[in-house]
């Protein structure tokens, strides 16, 4: 006696399976054997297969373990392969529930298309969050080692044609996302914060200069100024267009501190609860000061009504601040205590008691201006860290200019010059008017007086002192979320040199770190945490004569906890049994 799946057709064509227990009987007529059904179960689906499991289970109950197994297992069922499905089933369900995954298919439908090209692009984000490596080796990630629904295997070259499908589509499917992650959060007047970081290529030299505009994008080609237009001007100069030669991959200021390769300067804005809602990629010499500008023109037409801008002391210069302002949006943004500004002298000269606004953090707010205010920050703990690296500088410098007296001009000018290179050093260096070098003592009490300090401007009129000050805090998720683009999602290194691949490369690194974050806040833990608990659910495939079927194992009460938490349902207990005809 045994379980057979039937298909029939129904009149509009479609098959459907049918699950009945027949046995063969012997028919001497005939002389050959025929099937006899014992039972129908009815259609193959989700009742029935509970039907069917109650049925093992009680037939179960008159045997003895291991036969049991033997009986379920069947002649010749062999154990061929283990792959971990929890991590790629949790990115997807969320990768849907951000409503990545239907913007991707109407975007697809769109431009017509092939439909498994959205699939491919979850692929490569998922393999940013759970294996990051190059485009070549996630094709091998995802036909060898991953479980990906309607994905069981994929090329390389289809990788590469859906990352530079993605780049066509970039600035919709951001939106759609935003938006759709404005609706999850009720984000309608809220804070956004936006931070830049660089990551080097290590490569010998920079890119070929290519016509660019203003915000760094590649001119068209046969445009005046464009890239099949008449470069003979060559250098860096501006076009008539305000474009300029630039190379994409150039040397610039690296906040990775390798000033000696090449570079890409990145941009992220964040939301307060720490989700990334867009990224943005700008040639590596572009400085920092104008690019808030560009990104405020590039979510103008966004869904949030308002947007208090937050943004650290790079950007702080008069006109971006005036730029800020346009549409009734406001900003949040440091002032450097040591600029030698008429504010900060102003705001530090000013006398009052500090407010308690939380572990760590004191506020004072002082009025200086009609149109701006500004809130001076103490954190106790950092002035003590202050001090702490002052007095090490100190020693240090102490060290180096001792018997310097004794010295030549020439040796003491020599001595003064290397001082000059370090920063730290020279800022506590007084040279007297003899040549001698002496610990500036005024320098000290200066520096002693903006210990734990930073200095914060806002336009807003009603935000109150502590919401300022633990606003700007809040700029560390960008911080934060570099870290994790560089460390967990590895932005870094980049085995592309064609600036769409670059662009569409950290596109799936925003895409992946989106998705890590959403969980990161639903279960309030980390998203290296959560991955490994995840990647500990197996899904074994087994062989035999009748076909194949794929188990997971049983789920942990932590895995239960994850889900349940991301309101996800588990992966079901048996995937995809094929039958063997």
């Amino acid at each position: 006696m045994y379980l057979r799946s039937t298909p029939r057709r129904n009149k509009d064509g479609t098959e459907v399976r049918y699950l009945q227990l027949a046995h063969n009987v012997w028919d001497p007529a005939a002389k050959r054997s025929k099937v006899r059904v014992v039972y129908n179960f009815g259609r193959e689906d989700a009742a029935n297969r509970e039907a069917l499991q109650r049925l093992v289970a009680s037939v179960s109950r008159f045997l003895e373990p291991g036969e049991a197994l033997a009986a379920a297992a069947g002649d010749g069922l062999e154990f061929t392969e283990s792959r971990p499905p929890g991590g790629t089933w949790v990115l997807d369900a969320l990768w849907d529930r951000l409503g990545i995954g239907p913007a991707v298919k109407r975007l697809l439908r769109d431009r017509r298309m092939a439909p498994g090209a959205g699939r491919v692009l979850f692929a490569l984000a998922a393999n940013r969050a759970l294996a990051p490596s190059s485009k070549l080796a996630a094709a091998r990630w995802v036909s060898e080692d991953a479980w990906i629904a309607g994905l069981p295997e994929v090329s390389d070259d289809a990788c590469y044609r859906a990352m530079d499908w993605l780049l066509e589509v970039k600035d919709e499917l951001e939106k759609e996302v935003f938006s759709q992650v404005a609706n999850l959060l009720n984000l309608e007047v809220d804070l956004l914060f936006f931070g830049t970081t660089s990551t080097y290529f290590e490569v010998d030299g920079e890119d070929e200069p290519i016509w660019r505009d203003k915000n760094g994008r590649p001119l068209p080609a046969g445009q005046p100024g464009g890239a099949g237009g008449d470069q003979a001007g060559g250098g860096q100069e501006d076009g008539e267009d305000g474009g300029k030669l630039a190379a994409f991959r150039a040397f610039g200021k690296s906040k990775d501190h390798r000033g000696d390769l090449p570079q890409v300067v990145i941009g992220m804005a964040v939301t307060r609860e720490g989700i990334p809602v867009r990224v943005w990629c700008w040639p590596g010499d572009t400085a920092d000061s104008a690019l808030i500008r560009q990104v405020k023109d590039d979510m103008r037409d966004w869904t949030l009504a308002k947007i208090v801008w937050v943004a650290d002391r790079g950007f702080a210069s008069k006109e971006n601040r005036r730029y800020l302002r346009r549409g009734d949006h406001h900003y949040i943004i440091g002032e450097k205590l040591r600029s030698g500004s008429a504010e900060a002298k102003a705001a530090l000269s000013r006398q009052g008691r500090y407010q308690e606004v939380a572990a760590s953090l004191r506020v004072k707010e002082v009025r200086i201006s009609e149109h701006e205010r500004f809130v001076i920050c103490h954190n106790p703990e950092g002035a003590e860290r202050d001090a702490g690296v002052r007095a090490r500088m100190l020693a240090q410098l102490e060290e180096l200019i001792a018997g310097s007296g004794k010295l030549t001009a020439t040796k003491r000018a020599e001595l003064r010059g290397v001082i000059s290179t370090k920063p730290g050093l020279n800022r506590y260096l007084r040279v007297m008017p003899g040549g001698l070098l002496r610990i500036d003592a005024k320098a000290i009490k200066a520096e002693e007086n903006l210990d734990g300090k930073y200095l914060l401007r806002t336009s807003d009129p009603r935000l109150a002192a502590e919401d300022i000050a633990l606003g700007y805090k809040q700029l560390l998720e960008v911080e934060r979320g570099w870290r994790d683009m560089k460390q967990v999602i590895d932005l870094r290194p980049v085995y592309h040199r064609k600036e769409e691949r670059i662009r569409a490369h950290v596109i799936l690194c925003w895409l992946a770190l989106l998705l890590t974050r959403m969980a990161e806040t639903t279960c309030h833990a980390t998203w290296p945490g959560l991955r490994r608990e995840l990647q500990r659910i197996a899904l074994g495939t087994f062989t035999g004569p009748a076909g194949t079927f794929r188990q997971r194992t049983e789920l942990s009460s932590a895995q239960r906890a994850i889900l349940a938490q991301l309101k996800i349902d588990p992966p079901p207990r048996i995937f995809q049994p094929t039958e063997t005809h």
